[in-house]
């Protein structure tokens, strides 16, 4: 039986309740160990390491915050869009560099392909798919095309399920890096501006429509 809209927002909500509450916990845990130590410790190879967890903690909530709040802002038209021409090969690489992913290979099919969007989402919505496609340092192929309908971006790495753009529920698996909201907010990034993004024999596809795909 579908679950209806309020049960599903109910459950999008405890996914990202629970995301949360772990590197709180962690971080805070972090905080109170280091306020224990003598201060001679707190700069010794305890403390560091105790700093180091906090900080990658609040590493994760910072993700997590600002994609979920992307998402909010667009589903309520609550984000000022600002389309320009930008050309994809040199977004992509922005995006590897932003997402700290190294080795990916772009292939450019037909020249230098621009498309009109808005810079912020599509840096937001590239870095996200580079991220899932070289997870577990998996290597990553992105293939830029153009064709009458428009233009192209392809991304091949680690395989991403059917289910992997869909709004997350409790249950969905969880991310240490603080990604778990990444995909999601990628494809609502895609449709706000006019895009598409889907899953692809296990690759993430998105498609520009029009002209904007032309060299």
């Amino acid at each position: 039986m579908k679950s209806s809209p309020c049960e599903a927002r109910s459950s999008y909500l405890g996914f990202v309740a629970h995301e949360f509450r772990n590197p709180l916990a962690t971080a805070l845990w972090c905080a109170q160990l280091l306020g224990r130590l003598a201060p001679e410790e707190r700069g010794g190879p305890r403390g560091l390491k105790l700093a180091a967890m906090a900080q990658r903690a609040m590493a994760r909530v910072g993700r997590l915050l600002e994609d979920h709040f992307l998402v909010e802002r667009l589903e309520v038209r609550g984000l000022p869009l600002r389309p320009e021409p930008l050309e994809l090969g040199a977004a992509v690489r922005a995006a590897a560099g932003a997402a700290a992913v190294a080795g990916a290979t772009v292939v450019v099919a037909a020249g230098e392909l621009s498309v009109s969007a808005d810079h912020g989402l599509l840096q937001r919505c590239l870095e996200a798919l580079l991220a899932a496609a070289g997870k577990e340092g998996a290597a990553i192929q992105v293939e830029i095309g153009a064709s009458a309908a428009g233009a192209s971006v392809r991304v091949l790495g680690a395989p991403l399920p059917p289910e992997a753009l869909e709004r997350p529920a409790k249950g969905a698996p969880s991310d240490p890096t603080g990604r778990a909201l990444g995909l999601f907010a990628a494809r609502a990034a895609a449709e706000a501006m006019g895009a598409t993004l889907a899953i692809d024999g296990g690759a993430a596809l998105l498609c520009f429509p029009g002209d904007g795909g032309a060299p």
